[in-house]
């Protein structure tokens, strides 16, 4: 599938209601494709795209803001015809599915939002560490340390137009949009995700008049690949 002039790699699985997965930063359909098998299982059509510039989807040429994703999606489900459709957005997807769901709502059964990063705040923990890893410019070692660490940042892991795409992305703080979400909603987090955490997900479910929260006890960030298996149960027993 061509998008924008972007190659878009995508997968489809099984036949029925349709299920629309986008993935998290830094994944791909591949850490999804447990979960979709799972779901299949009960007579849905799971169709999850390598979102641009991951997996094997081409990356932008130029940098994109959350709003260009949007953009992404919003053809991407045109080319499909799909129409309501349930939507799950894991963490940067739960951002996106967020915005796509203010812009078509029509569209949308049931949102799924998995550990969701729609609050963007700068905590004085995040401006210390940010300003203590710039005092040691010429050790790697220790800036990754802090970044993927202390401030929870994929910043150095990625490169070329998607580093400033990464930049743009987080700047985007969704808080004051919540209440604006029309859809039915179902929030999905980890008790023990410690990348965004669940007092996030208590405050998305406040914003979001028509909400339920469910918590993963002992679950993390990456739900998908360390208990596919309870992610999949938690999503039927809210279709």
């Amino acid at each position: 599938m061509i998008i924008n002039g972007l190659k878009i790699n995508y997968k489809i699985i099984g036949e029925g209601r349709p299920f629309l997965i986008l993935h998290g930063w830094g994944s791909n359909f591949e850490k999804w494709q447990k979960v979709g098998e799972l779901l299949v299982e009960k007579n849905l059509k799971v169709i999850i795209p390598d979102l641009p510039g991951f997996g094997e989807s081409q990356k932008p040429t130029i940098a994109w803001n959350l709003d260009d994703y949007c953009n992404f999606v919003e053809e991407f489900v045109k080319i499909l015809n799909l129409d309501k459709f349930f939507l799950l957005g894991h963490s940067f997807g739960g951002a996106l599915a967020v915005k796509y769901s203010l812009k078509s709502p029509e569209k949308i059964a049931k949102l799924f939002l998995v550990g969701a990063a729609c609050i963007r705040r700068k905590t004085f923990k995040k401006r210390f560490f940010y300003a203590l890893s710039k005092i040691f410019p010429s050790s790697l070692f220790l800036r990754k340390f802090f970044y993927k660490f202390i401030i929870k940042s994929d910043y150095l892991s990625v490169e070329g137009v998607m580093k400033e795409t990464y930049l743009k992305i987080i700047k985007e703080d969704l808080l004051d949009n919540l209440p604006q979400v029309q859809v039915s909603t179902v929030i999905i987090w980890g008790g023990k995700d410690d990348v965004i955490k669940l007092k996030d997900g208590q405050i998305i479910n406040q914003k979001i008049k028509n909400s339920k929260l469910t918590v993963i006890p002992k679950g993390n960030h990456d739900l998908e690949q360390k208990i596919p298996e309870i992610l999949t149960e938690k999503i039927l027993e809210n279709l």
